[in-house]
């Protein structure tokens, strides 16, 4: 079969590979968006959108409209679920260095599809599952399970924790934390009336949250430690023992809180094993080489304790774009020469992407990883510390790694 020639190939359509190809399409540059599922991926149903990942937005024209249907969060209240008391409040309100602090719960579907819709058509190819990727000169070719071979001048891997383009520039799998993550998301119909407050819970070994997107909608989520694999596998498809095994670890919360719960949907509750890279595999690693990189989940998988593995998903892709297309815009000095020319060009962007992010990604891995850490702290001690001592610091974090600017698509 013969390769289809494409300039840009981005494996997965999630929200680092949407955000790539819509940042490159304000540009003026066109991208193929590989997706190996057959429908966008909502996995997850929502995810704390903090001030920087609203800068991303704003940079590719979507953050007013977003904004719209998510409401705006006021704070984060922390309470013990041993105590049943409070040992934090913090306000979200204050500014920071980069300008006021801006915090909603954006549901997944509601920014995939934004993303997507203002994609030309034919942007997104789904069903395609990529296999393999070889190298040929100055381009990849990418091999579909459909036996659809692409030859392209840049492959960026966007696809995820398992990503197949990660794995090709030498990253090992994800590394598996020991905890996993059950998320729900319930829509009352009618006004929830819990506020606008980010609601923190933290007791034995586990921490939950509830957040709301709007009016009548609570995303929430519980992280905890199984005592076994096999107790994680039992419960990652039975929706019903996850509802339950929540609401017997909630410890000493409010009926109003706990009600959330209860009204979820079975259909509205998943569960995930929480896997992060190491922080140093970043730092030696290699981002990209020659015309290929990764964003997204398939850069810097984290734990969920800060909150920004989506929102560092939305700076990669305005990043991303920005310096990509500073090299494919520059015109060749040379007909004969453009090719090499273009592909040294393709390098030194990718090149400026990966310092741009690598620091940063390192930052945001090591401090979800010691926040879980501190936050699901079960001996004595270490819940003295953190409810006691490092309650304010904890909350503090949160702003202070959203207080970041990825810049605009145009320098």
């Amino acid at each position: 079969m013969a390769a289809v020639q494409e300039d840009i190939v981005i494996v997965g359509a999630g929200i680092a590979g949407l955000t790539t190809s819509l940042g490159l399409h304000r540009l003026g540059i066109r991208s193929l968006v590989l997706e190996s599922s057959s429908s966008l991926r909502i996995t997850g149903f929502a995810f704390t959108t903090w001030t920087n990942a609203w800068r991303a937005l704003d940079a590719v024209g979507l953050g007013d409209s977003l904004r719209q249907h998510h409401q705006r969060l006021c704070g984060n209240v922390a309470i013990s679920t041993i105590s049943g008391l409070q040992t934090t409040k913090m306000s979200f309100e204050a500014k920071g260095k980069h300008g006021d602090h801006e915090v909603r719960c954006v549901q997944r579907r509601m920014l995939l599809e934004a993303l997507a819709n203002e994609l030309p058509s034919g942007t997104i190819r789904f069903s395609s599952k990529v296999v393999n990727v070889e190298e040929s000169g100055f381009y990849k070719i990418v091999h579909l399970a459909d036996g659809t071979i692409l030859r392209t001048k840049v492959l960026i891997g966007c696809d995820g924790v398992n990503s197949v383009v990660a794995k090709w520039l030498g990253f090992k799998n994800p590394a598996f934390t020991g905890r996993c993550a059950i998320r729900g998301c319930v829509d009352f119909k009618r006004s929830h009336g819990f506020g606008t407050k980010f609601m923190q819970f933290f007791g034995k070994g586990d921490r939950s949250g509830f957040l709301p997107c709007n009016d009548t909608t609570v995303y929430w989520f519980f992280t905890w430690t199984p005592s076994s694999f096999s107790q994680e596998k039992e419960i990652e498809d039975n929706p019903s023992e996850m509802k339950q095994l929540v609401l017997s670890k909630l410890g000493k919360i409010s009926d109003e809180v706990r009600a959330i719960i209860e009204n979820t949907d079975l259909d509205g509750i998943t569960s995930s094993p929480l896997r992060y890279r190491h922080p140093w595999e970043l730092l030696w690693g290699n981002i990209s080489k020659g015309n290929v990189c990764v964003a997204g989940d398939a850069l810097h998988p984290m734990t969920p304790d800060i909150g920004q593995g989506g929102c560092a998903a939305l700076e990669d892709g305005v990043v991303l774009a920005r310096c990509l297309a500073e090299a494919l815009l520059k015109q060749p000095s040379g007909l004969e020469k453009a090719e090499k020319e273009e592909y040294k060009r393709i390098e030194m962007g990718l090149n400026k992407y990966a310092k741009e992010r690598r620091w940063r990604s390192v930052e945001l891995i090591t401090t979800a990883y010691m926040v879980g850490f501190f936050q699901q702290a079960d001996g004595k001690l270490l819940s003295l510390l953190r409810d006691k001592l490092f309650a304010g610091y904890l909350a503090g974090v949160l702003l202070r790694r959203a207080d970041f600017d990825c810049g605009k698509l145009n320098n």
